[in-house]
């Protein structure tokens, strides 16, 4: 298929599409790649990289490739922007989603990846007219800032979103916890014991900090990985995916016992090696995920009937796993992770 990009913003946007044409910066739009069918399409996707924040350009043209125009923007770290994930007003996206329905999209979907996907879940609920929304490697609660603010501070801990200029309550994160003895000077982290502990500290914090997916009328489907070193994303979807049947709602749950963190979708290269953090999985482990929920992350992005909100006579939980789920195995380190500054992972 032959597809049609564009992009957004400042130098430095889809630094994997040298020779796209720029264009004028779009109201709302700093900076971006916006790849869809050079014949157009009624389906659009917002993608949403985690802390990152990188642009998604080869994710995109993956999904342009499928019929569908895909759209990834610069959501922190830029002109007037969080300079890292702090605070950061939900509404911001709503300028991008625009931009998809001023190129003649009709369905609107949001594809987000770990902190990505957690600001999917949020606009699902809060922004009308999300159809459709893809979380990979999710969170079912709002979590603390990671990295400064406007203020140039990372401490005190403050919510990772704001909504019409309020902070959403959040669980900060427990400066207590301490890396496990033993791991090598210079080694990459896992930080999920940060985050299991976290919750534990804040038990009190957690109830007013659960995304409620339960009022979002979006199609949902959730693809965790079990040996997820970053965060326990595959517990957090079961969570949300119990919140929807609960609620008499559709949801579609696809997790793999031995990806870890980043899965990848039918088309993508093995996730960059990271010097920082440890990530679990492995390459084969994390690409047959991706294989795996492909189907449904086309379906709901689609809008096809088996996935379409109310066509379902009852709420669907799929998990596609190859065995029991292994005992995780990353729980220590954290110490580089510990900032003032920002300090994100290019490959996360």
């Amino acid at each position: 298929m032959h597809i049609v990009e564009r992009v957004f913003g400042a130098p430095g946007a889809g630094e994997a599409a040298r020779g796209t044409p720029r264009t004028a910066l779009h109201p709302g739009v700093r900076e971006g790649f916006l790849a869809r069918p050079a014949a157009g399409a009624e389906a659009g996707v917002l993608v949403l990289s985690g802390s990152s924040g990188r642009i998604e350009d080869e994710r995109c043209r993956i999904l342009a490739r499928e019929g569908m125009a895909a759209l990834s923007i610069r959501w922190f770290g830029g002109p007037g922007q969080p300079p890292d994930v702090c605070e950061v007003p939900l509404e911001t996206f709503g300028a991008a989603i625009e931009v998809l329905r001023a190129g003649g999209a009709r369905r609107i979907g949001v594809l987000g990846t770990s902190k990505g996907a957690e600001a999917a879940l949020h606009l699902s609920v809060l922004l009308p007219g999300i159809d459709a929304v893809v979380a990979l490697s999710p969170t079912s609660l709002t979590w603390a800032n990671v990295g400064p603010g406007r203020d140039g501070l990372a401490r005190p801990y403050r919510s990772s979103w704001t909504w019409r200029g309020e902070p959403l309550p959040f669980v900060p994160l427990d400066d207590a916890w301490t890396p496990a003895p033993g791991r090598p000077e210079g080694a990459p982290v896992a930080i999920l014991g940060w985050y299991e502990r976290s919750r534990r500290t804040f038990a009190d914090r957690v109830d007013a900090a659960r995304i409620p997916v339960e009022r979002s009328g979006a199609a949902l489907v959730l693809v965790a990985g079990g040996d997820d070193a970053m965060w326990p994303s595959l517990r957090s979807a079961e969570e949300l995916a119990a919140r929807r049947t609960a609620a008499g709602l559709p949801v579609r749950l696809v997790g793999g016992p031995d990806a870890g963190h980043r899965p990848r979708l039918p088309g993508e290269g093995p996730a960059p090696v990271s010097t920082r953090f440890l990530y679990g999985g492995s390459a084969a482990a994390d690409a047959a995920l991706g294989a795996a929920a492909w189907p449904h992350v086309l379906d709901a992005l689609r809008g096809t009937p088996a996935t379409a909100p109310g066509s379902e006579a009852r709420p669907v939980v799929l998990r596609m796993t190859t065995g029991p789920r292994p005992p995780l195995r990353h729980r220590r380190g954290q110490d580089s992770f510990k900032r003032t500054s920002r300090g994100q992972d290019s490959s996360k």
